[in-house]
């Protein structure tokens, strides 16, 4: 697979990484534990060598299972996870990015990931009580003791990013962004660029939704946060199928998939952009994987522009609540 530098950063990683949160948190039932190390060493196989966790998934199992399974893979992969929540009895119960506490997770990320160094760091969520100087003061002095060795942002505001950057030189903002949201080409794009900032989506095939098999009949799992997704209610499902049907014909067109298509397109926006679509199972992780060979043309690309850009997507793509942490 072909690699991508995040940014001005020496961060080179598969040009396609693979989001392992679904695996243990947020989608249902956690996947059987045997089944996702073979997963996560086959997408080592293939080539995948950038890998994304966080303390909050699970908790704590996520970034157990993702070091059980990385571990005989060290120096040839990436990990990035994640600080920034206060988690009590099993619980997340708000925001935590005091320096002190930073460390606290650094520490304890380092022990269930069974690395020496972080690969990568990211704030999980902007916390305002913090001031973002010292969140990136925190993180610099992890990456001088060599506890970590590139400082993330995730879903942060560009005057947030510019701020941090001063501190300690960001590599990468990790934020939602695929064919059904994208807010951040309007003011973070031209931020990272000047700054010099990679970029990781997080959800680039909508969660699911942008697979073409997620319909208003579909049942998800009672524990499977997109119940409670406005983008996903039944009447919102119906709507957006529209945009599906669109994508749907034009990778009918290129002989690919309706997931393929919305990865490439991604691919193509910008030369330090790495998707990190997840998956519990192995086809389609060999499916997401061929979008990384897949190069459309700017008839295409063109096209699935104009397609998207004609159809309203109905539904927020959070809460009220989760959408006050965002881009801040």
């Amino acid at each position: 697979m072909q690699k991508r530098k995040l940014g001005n950063s020496n961060l080179e990683v598969s040009a396609l990484g693979l989001g392992c949160m679904g695996m243990s948190h947020g989608y249902g039932q956690p996947g059987d534990k045997n089944e996702m190390i073979a997963l996560i060493r086959a997408a080592v196989d293939r080539g995948i060598s950038f890998f994304d966790t966080a303390e909050i998934y699970g908790p704590y199992t996520n970034e157990e299972l993702v070091g059980e399974a990385l571990a005989p893979f060290h120096g040839r992969v990436a990990i990035a996870t994640k600080f920034g929540f206060k988690i009590e009895a099993g619980k997340q119960t708000g925001l935590d990015s005091r320096p002190e506490h930073i460390r606290e997770v650094a520490e304890a990320s380092l022990k269930r990931l069974k690395v020496e160094s972080i690969d990568l760091f990211y704030q999980h969520r902007v916390d305002l009580a913090v001031p973002i100087e010292d969140v990136a003061g925190a993180v610099k002095k992890l990456i001088e003791e060599g506890k970590v060795k590139h400082f993330g942002l995730s879903e942060a505001g560009a005057q947030t990013i510019r701020r941090a950057h001063a501190v300690q030189p960001v590599t990468a903002l990790q934020s939602e962004y695929s064919l059904w949201w994208r807010e951040p080409e309007t003011e973070v794009f031209p931020t990272l660029e000047k700054l010099g900032i990679g970029f990781v989506p997080f959800s680039p095939l909508g969660r699911g939704f942008l697979t073409g098999k997620i319909d208003e009949s579909t049942a998800f799992d009672s524990k499977d946060f997109r119940n409670n997704i406005p983008r996903f209610a039944a009447d919102a499902r119906k709507a957006n199928k529209v945009l599906v049907d669109a994508l749907s014909a034009i990778a009918a067109r290129n002989h690919v998939t309706p997931a393929q298509l919305a990865l490439a397109w991604i691919l193509a926006q910008r030369p330090w952009i790495v998707p990190i679509p997840g998956t519990t199972k192995l086809h389609r992780l060999e499916e997401n994987i061929g979008a990384a060979s897949l190069d459309l043309t700017a008839d295409d690309l063109r096209d699935v522009g104009d397609a998207v850009s004609k159809i309203g997507v109905q539904g927020a793509r959070y809460t009220e609540q989760l959408q006050r942490l965002v881009g801040r």
